[in-house]
């Protein structure tokens, strides 16, 4: 049952009558009890709802076209309440987090329909073979999953949740009710890499529907109080790790056309080895795991860099500062300093931010905070620069609490941008 908060009006949920406070139970003789069951059948020309208004069931049959929005909404974006995680990784990030942060950076989400709706990536102990049947019936492709390791006693033992291991069935038979399946590793040396490494590639490998794997390397903060020891992997340890999925990309590349297996942006950067060209990570099909962001986003800004060129663009910009984590500073001055060969009349500091709020090993410029940009940023100019992710998704403010404005003001710089793309990158430093 879904509580319906909003009516579009003029829509066909408002024509039909249907109001806000009404509690529909099912459509087609679907039980609807959240946002998928919801979209799946309100995609048809004909619906017959029953709904509850004032503890009286009701019933409506609404005519529409096909795949038009219905109209009706609930308080909540899934229509229910989001799911909890069940595990107690020993690797969980947030459980790595310090104290005394905003309530919701604490909660950790393992939906499956967030997996459909948003790309995130779960584990599927919060599922039964129940959901897994709902996702075939209504083809929920792909679904993005957890992984860690195909290895059941070993996920079990990484995720302390006694069903870790057993879900991994629910992988095959997803597989062959044409899911497609990305598969996320999040390796810690000598727990999940070298041989359990090995193994979990070659059973995933045999999944028909597999679309692509991404191995990260485990993030440690300094505030791991009580928390199982594990050690960040090194130059040497990461090396292995690129060979390891390079062979296994190799394979899948020649015998499947697609090369399906990537190491993160992170692994190159620790090993020292040179990000591989754009047409190695194909579609990008791992982006969002932090797999050929840097290539991308240098690919962009050289196409808009020589765009501007070609194009006899002038440069009338600010002064200007930007932002940016241990890890992708030689990237982002390597492109700064190349904008500077072009325009060099251009006045832009870049700063390497360490990261004194997670601890110096967290390099990544997602989790940098306001705090440690303000304190480290020594002349901002009128205008700084900052990575599009160091925000709240609909709030200016970062993981410390501190607002876009409290920083601008702490630095004197008169507007602060957060910047995403290549293109956009280099649009910024125009301004």
């Amino acid at each position: 049952m879904v509580c319906i908060s909003f009516v579009v009006p003029n829509s066909y949920a408002y024509n039909a009558g249907i109001k806000a406070g009404d509690k529909i139970l099912k459509i087609n003789g679907r039980e609807i009890n959240d946002v998928l069951d919801y979209r799946f059948e309100t995609v048809s020309s004909k619906l017959d709802i029953v709904f509850i208004r004032d503890e009286e069931e009701k019933n409506v049959l609404v005519t529409k076209r096909e795949y038009d929005d219905f109209g009706a909404e609930a308080e909540t974006y899934l229509m229910d309440e989001k799911k909890r995680c069940k595990n107690a990784c020993m690797f969980c990030f947030i459980d790595q987090n310090p104290k005394g942060m905003r309530e919701s950076i604490y909660f950790k989400d393992d939906d499956e329909r967030l997996s459909f709706l948003q790309g995130n990536y779960v584990t599927l102990t919060n599922l039964e073979e129940k959901d897994i049947d709902r996702i075939i019936e209504m083809h929920i492709s792909p679904v993005n999953v957890s992984v860690h390791t195909m290895n059941k006693e070993l996920r079990v033992k990484m995720m302390k949740n006694k069903n870790a291991g057993r879900v991994l069935d629910y992988l095959p038979k997803l597989s062959a009710g044409g899911i497609e399946i990305n598969a996320q590793l999040v390796l810690c040396p000598d727990v999940n890499d070298g041989a359990e490494l090995e193994y979990s590639l070659k059973e995933l490998y045999k999944l028909p529907t597999l679309n692509s794997v991404a191995a990260v390397p485990v993030g440690l903060t300094k505030h791991r109080e009580g928390l199982c020891p594990l050690s960040p992997f090194n130059k040497e340890s990461a090396k292995r790790v690129i060979e390891t999925i390079n062979r296994f990309g190799e394979k899948a590349k020649k015998e499947k056309g697609v090369r399906t297996f990537y190491a993160s942006d992170e692994f190159y950067l620790k090993a020292e080895v040179p990000i591989p060209k754009d047409s190695y990570y194909e579609d990008y099909p791992q982006i969002e795991n932090g797999v050929g962001m840097l290539r991308d986003h240098k690919e962009g800004f050289d196409f808009a860099l020589d765009e501007a060129i070609k194009g006899n663009r002038k440069y009338q910009g600010r002064k200007k500062s930007i932002a940016t984590g241990v890890a992708a500073y030689p990237h982002i001055l390597s492109l700064v300093n190349k904008f500077k060969n072009a325009y060099p009349d251009a006045l832009i500091n870049v700063y390497e931010i360490k990261n004194h709020f997670f601890g110096e090993s967290v390099t990544v410029s997602g989790l940098l905070t306001g705090g440690d940009i303000a304190s480290q940023v020594t002349d901002g100019g009128e205008i700084i620069l900052l990575p599009e992710n160091v925000l709240k998704q609909d709030e200016d403010i970062f993981l410390d609490n501190m607002t876009l404005e409290e920083l601008k003001e702490k630095l004197g710089v008169k507007d602060a941008f957060t910047v995403g793309d290549g293109e956009a990158f280099l649009e910024s430093l125009f301004i």
